[in-house]
């Protein structure tokens, strides 16, 4: 390989394999973004965790929790607004609409249990009171193989829904064997 004269004024006198090391100057873009990435990061240290000008991660990360526990509050539910579904004819007849598409296979048209369990009888698996049953159909039991509802349906179906199986229980049927414990926390026979 033929030299080029402005490699002799870089040369180190390094040779290693026949190869010369040379000590060329750095292009400027790359010094550009050298000393621009320390400028940027002493600037960003200094307005985000040594002045506190701006928000800085911690801060951010507990308003967004903040903000997503105020969402998962007003999307609970009391026993009020269940009792209050209940009696509202129009509210469980939705709720039975919901019910007849989304329901019927694991829990049968009767809501007696097939895979599910039994809906109309007094014991229940993961509680029977209006707040364990929206819980239930919303955040669903996966070890049981039913899916959360709530981000299918939304949370006004939900609530129909278990309004209206909260009906079912005046109108038992036979079906599947009782599973879990009443109201008074005794086991099924």
């Amino acid at each position: 390989m033929a030299e080029r004269p402005q490699d002799a004024a870089v040369d180190t006198g390094h040779v290693y394999d026949g190869i010369h090391e040379l000590d060329n100057r750095l292009p400027n873009w790359w010094l550009l973004t050298f000393w621009g990435s320390i400028v940027f990061a002493m600037v960003y240290w200094f307005l985000y965790q040594s002045a506190g000008i701006l928000p800085s991660h911690a801060s951010v990360f507990q308003e967004e929790k903040a903000a997503w526990e105020a969402k998962m509050l007003a999307a609970s539910v009391t026993p009020e607004e269940i009792t209050a579904l209940v009696a509202d004819p129009e509210a469980v007849a939705r709720g039975a609409e919901t019910f007849t598409t989304y329901c019927v296979a694991c829990h049968g048209p009767d809501a007696g249990g097939k895979i599910g369990p039994n809906l109309t009888d007094k014991w229940w698996i993961h509680g029977g009171d209006p707040v364990s049953v929206y819980k239930t159909v919303s955040n669903g039991v996966i070890e049981k193989g039913m899916v959360a509802w709530r981000p299918t349906l939304g949370d006004a179906k939900v609530r129909d829904v278990v309004a209206y199986v909260i009906t079912l229980r005046e109108h038992p049927v036979e079906g599947k064997a009782p599973e879990g414990k009443d109201a008074e926390g005794n086991a099924a026979p």
